[in-house]
């Protein structure tokens, strides 16, 4: 079950604290759980877990290939292994290790790619991936997260101890937008239904989540009813939920801090033409690379803003 929050605001804890915060307590309990990092442990906020559990932490160096394969070994050794790295890094340069090592020898591995599309501000575009989530879709049987804050963080983590595959987790390290109540929790596959409308469904992940649910007030204002959907798990995908939205509300707008090439919308997309063909418009990242900048300069430099979905939003009913 879940709640959201009245009013948007910044989140108290930074993503990173809840992921090293929940990770710790998941130590505590089960010592299978081992960290990896890719020289990044004051980036990722690991400090304190590799100070508590020197033991079950390992310092892989900027060498994140190598990093999937210990995760691999660690796996087959009974270990549930979680290892970090900025998000090109997790996903672009390491997809083979990810495909061979771990996907397809069936092993047990996570990986959290942090900071993704343009939360990487002033790292710039080679720190910048767009594409990451698009990158590993193709490989079968992954799982691919991308939660809103860190409530949302801290529940999903702690479900990764007892599932087994191969987990790709997206997130921003720092600031977010809190949208959930401490205490709500996610079932990994499913979405959640966050506002309901009958006029168009906007469906987003992510920082997204927060700037869909500013556009959907925002459109009432203007007398548009507009359904909001946090679809935190990309792959797989919640079909049902996304059939009933279009069979609903007649019009999908998809948002996404991502290259809408191969990312949610393309997958939603999917699942709607399959089943429930109706009016979509994507808000995302049109096939560009980063660059550096702030994190409010470069959502308005990518169109990834309240108002860009709710010009969407317009557009989709529009063409119903």
């Amino acid at each position: 079950m879940f709640k959201i929050k009245s009013e948007l605001k910044k989140a108290e804890v930074p993503m990173r604290d809840a992921y090293c915060n929940t990770l710790m307590q998941m130590a505590e309990k089960d010592e299978r759980i081992v960290a990896l990092d890719a020289d990044l442990i004051s980036s990722s906020g690991m400090k304190p877990f590799f100070a508590k559990f020197p033991e079950r932490a390992i310092q892989c160096g900027i060498a994140e290939a190598n990093m999937i394969g210990i995760a691999a070994g660690l796996s087959l050794t009974g270990k549930v292994p979680f290892a970090h790295s900025f998000g090109p890094f997790a996903s672009r340069r390491v997809c083979d290790q990810i495909f061979i090592s771990a996907a397809y020898a069936n092993l047990n591995i996570r990986i959290l790619g942090s900071d993704p599309g343009v939360t990487a501000a002033y790292n710039g575009g080679t720190h910048m991936p767009f594409e990451d989530m698009g990158v590993l879709r193709s490989i079968p049987g992954i799982t691919l997260i991308e939660p809103c804050d860190p409530v949302a963080v801290a529940d999903i983590v702690s479900q990764l101890s007892d599932v087994y595959g191969v987990y790709y987790m997206r997130m921003a390290r720092k600031s977010s937008i809190a949208v959930y109540e401490p205490g709500s929790t996610f079932e990994i596959g499913k979405g959640n239904l966050l506002r309901n409308g009958t006029d168009v469904t906007i469906i987003a992940s992510g920082i997204m989540v927060a700037e869909s649910l500013k556009a959907a007030a925002a459109l009432e204002a203007d007398g548009v009813s507009a359904r909001v959907v946090d679809l935190f798990t990309w792959k797989p995908i919640d079909t049902e939920l996304i059939v009933d939205c279009a069979e609903k509300t007649g019009a999908i707008v998809t948002a996404e801090n991502h290259n809408i090439f191969g990312g949610l919308g393309s997958a939603v997309a999917e699942a709607v033409t399959q089943n429930c063909p109706v009016p979509m418009e994507f808000v995302g990242v049109t096939d560009r690379f980063g660059q550096v900048g702030t994190e409010d300069f470069l959502r308005a430099e990518y169109g990834l803003t309240a108002e860009n979905v709710a010009a969407a939003a317009k557009r989709a009913i529009e063409r119903k």
